[in-house]
């Protein structure tokens, strides 16, 4: 019985050739979107999931509002894991990381730098709380000593090659020896960690030791004990803070706890856990660019709607097919079928369409896969060795077929075998209302996506034109500036005598974002209790506002002509908004030397910078301040246009003279600032991919239904021509109908689409509003293309002779 069901409908697929690979091809299309996706969701889902005890690892967060806006913090002060660790029975085993930005690194005085972008300070328990095995040494001791380091197999193969490392030494940053005693197993891609190459002993920096409660520097990880609830756990740190942290408080500022609660500052701390840092953490300090969940549930609506909307084009064409296979339903059960029988022939036609388009799905797969990871920007595959993937596949190909085959199936059994072979069965009614909901449905979801890919293009055009308050336009920036040593001034001063070069200056603070913490400021005879603002402070040279094109807006820039410039400060306009100055210029203004010291710095400030947005811009401007200072980790140079190209040329072969060995590594500030944006911008492709492929589905759908409608109603055309209609009259008679139905699914899409997009918008403090015009443009969109669809088969039946159409007659 299931060798003939296969065996007939294969014929009929081969008999409607162009119907089924319509069908064919949409389903395929929607399964292979549907199977790309669920890859990258499933990818974003199992991050930091391969750590043996990772239900019971948590980091600890801090939010803190001291004078400025809330900061939002992925480190806690350096003291409190291991004071946690002797106070509490409930932890079992703690670690700290101190991110320290790049190093250089060389095996030796022989050899060339190389810059490693990722590498922290580590301590000795590190191992203990993450189960990461080490190829070489002794997880226990590995970073027990201090100036000992943990390599990666991927580093240790670049600095040593096929030698063990074991007990050998890198220069770091010209002048530090570090010790190999460890080398562990490279970090799975998908971990918080996985950039993580080079681990250095905690024992190597002093900060560590230091028992500061004030300062915020270190990423705090904890392993709770089988059984602790984290939630009850963290009414602890009140304790916590009343038993260490309020003595700081009132060392510093006078003050109480209770008195910081009510001037409106707090300090909070909290633990989430490990693996949900990846989708649901955007602190400051984090240790890597993490994913949001938002994505992950957009993602996974539009694999559904590109499944449903293929789905949706089988249901309609089967259906809409109904009477040509109204026949061989009567005669069938003329001949004494029994309705299960024919239920089981169409279910068997329906799944072995969807198995071929699953077949044809995952050949597509293979093949886009490579451009979906450049689009995504990670590095999938289709796990075709893992059993349970081809075990979900062939379930999902099932489901897909039946799910899709299923109400054609019910409909077309329901036939009365009379009144087919009567020739009085009425093939549109029920079915024909099923179909016209079904196009809405498909174009519901066509539209939504052409807003809300319009929306997120327009809004990352918004984020590139946005005036920024600086320009980072031809701004070259040149890093490790340190490695110049002695001459960095030297070469800055030779790039300056370079035809292209307007203006030089050097400082390791960009106005692009970085892992950067706020320091209170408040005005001089006042205590920190008092009036005190959060305040970023950058360590900038005389050249910086000028090379940068920072405007002022009151006083002067620094200058060389004005020794007392060591003690000055430039402010912007939002830190004087919040010291409550209407004229800031001649104030003094005093800041603590380090959080536990009782001795202060006093600046006097000369000028006030116009706010420019130095974070994202899913940010509001805080308060910051420029002071004079030596901070080289990068040379910008302001170009000019046209020599540009030379220009990086002749600063490759200057730092070859002066820094022999050492790494030249450029980039361009525009490149930085579009970094910020990369994982908006990988959205915005991805919709506008998934959103063409959508559209595309919908109107091969769209298309087979204007071949069968004009197919149906072939000889109504042959007598409104023969009375006269033109071939206008006809277009615009077949186009109607479904322009219609367009228009349905723009009035029902519209509002759908501008609530979920308000809702991403949401998470930008600088933002575009939407417009009415988007939807009236993303309808027009939507509806020309219906009409380009089904115009093709419109034209095809008006042009045709009407004498062949009414021969039969």
């Amino acid at each position: 019985m299931i060798r003939n069901y296969l065996k007939i409908a294969w014929r009929n697929l081969r008999k409607h050739s162009f119907y089924s690979f319509l069908n064919i091809f949409g389903l395929s299309l929607g399964l292979a979107s549907c199977l790309l996706i669920t890859l990258y969701v499933v990818d974003e889902l199992s991050y930091d999931q391969p750590y043996e005890n990772v239900d019971r690892i948590y980091r600890i967060n801090a939010d803190l509002k001291f004078g400025g806006p809330e900061m939002r913090l992925a480190v806690a002060p350096d003291p409190m894991a291991f004071t946690l660790k002797k106070d509490y029975p409930q932890v079992e085993a703690v670690a700290r990381l101190r991110e320290n930005g790049s190093y250089l690194v060389r095996r030796n005085e022989q050899a060339e730098n190389l810059k490693e972008d990722q590498v922290v300070f580590a301590d000795s328990t590190f191992f203990s709380v993450f189960s990461i095995p080490l190829v070489e040494g002794n997880p226990a001791t590995a970073l027990t000593e201090p100036n000992t380091l943990v390599l990666s197999e991927r580093d240790a193969a670049k600095y040593f090659g096929a030698e063990s490392p074991l007990g050998k030494t890198l220069l770091l940053d010209n002048e530090l020896t570090y010790r190999v005693t460890g080398v562990m197993e490279n970090l799975p891609a998908n971990s918080h960690l996985s950039d993580l190459n080079m681990l250095l002993s905690m024992a190597s920096r002093e900060e560590s030791r230091e028992n500061s409660w004030g300062s915020h520097n270190f990423v705090t990880y904890l392993r709770l004990r089988e059984g602790t609830d984290a939630l009850q756990f963290e009414k602890n740190f009140d304790t916590l803070l009343e038993k260490y942290t309020a003595p700081w408080v009132k060392s510093i500022m006078g003050a109480t706890m209770e008195d910081l609660e009510k001037s409106g500052n707090y300090l909070r701390y909290s633990l989430i856990p490990v693996r949900d840092i990846h989708l649901y953490s955007d602190r400051l300090a984090e240790i890597s660019v993490n994913g949001n969940i938002q994505y992950v549930y957009i993602f996974s609506v539009v694999a559904l709607f590109l499944l449903l909307i293929a789905c949706v084009n089988f249901m309609n064409l089967a259906t809409a097919r109904s009477a040509n296979r109204a026949r061989e339903v009567g005669v069938r059960k003329a001949l004494g079928s029994e309705r299960s029988s024919l239920v089981a022939q169409f279910l068997t036609e329906s799944l072995l369409l969807g198995y071929i388009s699953l077949g044809l799905a995952l050949l597509i797969a293979f093949v886009a896969m490579p451009f979906f990871n450049d689009l995504s920007g990670k590095q999938m595959h289709v796990p075709v060795e893992n059993g349970i993937f081809w075990g979900a596949l062939l379930l999902t190909g099932g489901v897909v077929g039946l799910l899709a085959g299923s109400y054609p199936a019910f409909f077309l059994s329901g036939f009365k075998a009379i009144r087919v072979l009567k020739g009085t069965l009425a093939t549109e009614g029920k079915g024909g209302y099923l179909r016209n909901t079904l196009v809405v449905f498909q174009f519901v979801i066509s539209v939504m996506l052409i807003i809300g890919t319009m929306i997120i293009y327009r809004q990352l055009n918004y984020i590139q034109t946005k005036t920024l308050g600086y320009d980072k336009e031809q701004v070259l920036l040149i890093d490790n500036a340190y490695a110049l040593g002695t001459q960095t001034e030297a070469f800055r001063q030779e790039m300056l005598k370079k035809p292209g070069v307007e203006n030089a200056t050097v400082s390791g603070f960009m106005p692009t974002p970085s892992s950067r913490t706020d320091n209170p400021f408040y005005p001089e005879g006042q205590s920190i209790q008092e009036k005190s603002v959060g305040m970023q402070s950058w360590r900038v040279d005389y050249e910086y506002v000028n090379t940068l094109g920072i405007k002022l807006l009151k006083g002067r820039a620094f200058s060389r002509e004005f020794p007392s410039d060591s003690s000055a400060i430039l402010i912007n306009e939002e830190a004087a908004r919040l010291l409550g100055y209407q004229d800031p210029i001649g104030k003094r203004i005093a800041t603590l030397i380090n959080p536990d010291a009782s001795s202060q710095r006093v600046y006097t400030i000369i000028g006030v910078i116009k706010n420019f947005h130095y974070e994202s811009l899913r940010k509001n401007i805080g308060a910051l301040n420029l002071v004079l200072g030596k901070s080289s980790g990068m040379l910008a140079l302001r170009l000019t246009s046209r020599e540009a190209q030379g220009t990086v040329e002749r600063a490759g072969q200057l730092w070859k003279q002066m820094a022999p060995g050492q790494p030249f590594e450029y980039r361009f500030m525009n490149d930085d600032f579009d970094a910020t944006y990369r994982a908006e911008a990988r959205v915005g492709s991805i919709f506008i991919t998934f959103a063409l492929l959508s559209i595309l589905i919908g109107c091969l759908g769209l298309f087979g239904l204007a071949a069968y409608t004009a197919e149906r109603r072939t000889k109504e055309i042959g007598v409104r021509k023969v009375l006269g209609a033109s071939v206008g009259n006809i277009v615009t008679m077949l186009s109607l109908d479904f322009l219609k139905l367009v228009g349905v699914a723009i009035l029902v899409a519209s509002p759908i689409a501008w609530y979920g997009m308000d809702a991403w918008l949401s998470n930008f403090a600088y933002r575009i509003d939407i417009q009415w015009w988007m939807f009236v443009l993303a309808g027009a969109l939507a509806a020309g293309i219906a009409l380009l669809t089904v115009s093709f088969q419109s034209i095809k039946a008006a042009l045709m002779n009407p004498v062949k159409s009414l021969r039969s007659e």
